[in-house]
C-alpha cells in the first residue's frame, strides 16, 4: 500500500522550521500528521548542498505534477476543446465544469488560465476573449461600486479602541501587493506597535492562497518567537 501522501506548499515550510528547531522525522511526521516515509521522501528529493528550502521544494513538486498533469490530460485533443470554448468566450471555470462533466476530465480553472497566459506570451489573442480583458464594468445608476471589496469585511471603525491605541504588541495588519500585469503577489503582516513585517510571495490573490499564505506567515513568526523565549 502506498503510504506517501503529497504536502502541501504551508507543511513544506513547516518541515523547514521544525528541522530548524531540532526536530527528528519522525517527530516533524507526527506533528505533521503525515506519514514517515512522506517525510523522509520529502527531504530526500528536495534536499540540496544549502540544506532543505520549503520554496524550492514546492517548485519541484509542482512542475513533476505540472508535467504528469499535461501529460495524462492537456493532450492536444483536450487543448482543441478549451480553446474552441474559449474564443466562444466561456470562462475557464465554466470550462473546467463542461470538461468534467461532459467530458469526463479533471482539469482545474487554475491550469486552463495558466493556457492562455502561455498562449498570449507566444503571440496568440486567447487572453482577449477573457470576459475581463477588454471590457469595462459600468456601475449601474444608484448603486454602490462594489468592486475590490472583501466580502463579509468587518469595517475598521468596529475594531476596539485598544489598537487604534497602537498600545500594545501583537495587532497586525494585513494587505497584499499585486505584482506587474496582475502577475503574482505580496501578502503582508505588519504589527502596528513595532512595524515588523512578514512578507510572502504568491501565486495569486485568491482568498484561499492569501489565508494559507498568511498563516504560514504566523506560524514562523511563533515559532521565531519561542525560540528567542527559549533562548
Amino acid at each position: 500500500m502506498r503510504n506517501y501522501k503529497q504536502l502541501t506548499q504551508g507543511q513544506r515550510y513547516q518541515i523547514e522550521v521544525l528541522k530548524a528547531a531540532g526536530k527528528n522525522q519522525k517527530k516533524i511526521a507526527e506533528l505533521l500528521g503525515v506519514s514517515g516515509s512522506t517525510v523522509c521522501r520529502e527531504l530526500k528529493r528536495n534536499q540540496g548542498k544549502r540544506g532543505y528550502r520549503p520554496k524550492q521544494a514546492q517548485i519541484k513538486a509542482d512542475k513533476r505534477r505540472t508535467q504528469a498533469v499535461k501529460a495524462l490530460k492537456m493532450t492536444a485533443e483536450t487543448i482543441d476543446l478549451i480553446d474552441a470554448k474559449i474564443v466562444i468566450d466561456w470562462s475557464p471555470e465554466q470550462i473546467s465544469g463542461w470538461l468534467k462533466v461532459d467530458q469526463g476530465i479533471k482539469i482545474s480553472h487554475e491550469r486552463i488560465y495558466q493556457h492562455i497566459w502561455m498562449d498570449k506570451r507566444h503571440g496568440g489573442t486567447l487572453y482577449q476573449h477573457l470576459r475581463q480583458s477588454n471590457k469595462k464594468r459600468k456601475k449601474k445608476y444608484g448603486s454602490k461600486d462594489k468592486r475590490g471589496q472583501i466580502r463579509n469585511r468587518v469595517s475598521i471603525d468596529e475594531r476596539p479602541e485598544i489598537v487604534t491605541q497602537k498600545a500594545r504588541i501583537g495587532d497586525w495588519e494585513i494587505d497584499t501587493v499585486i505584482g506587474k500585469n496582475h502577475q503574482g503577489a505580496l501578502v503582508t503582516i505588519v504589527d502596528r506597535v513595532s512595524k515588523f513585517t512578514l512578507i510572502k510571495k504568491v501565486d495569486s490573490k485568491h482568498a484561499e492562497v492569501v489565508t494559507e499564505a498568511t498563516i504560514i506567515l504566523l506560524q514562523l513568526s511563533f515559532f521565531a518567537e519561542s525560540e528567542q523565549e527559549a533562548a
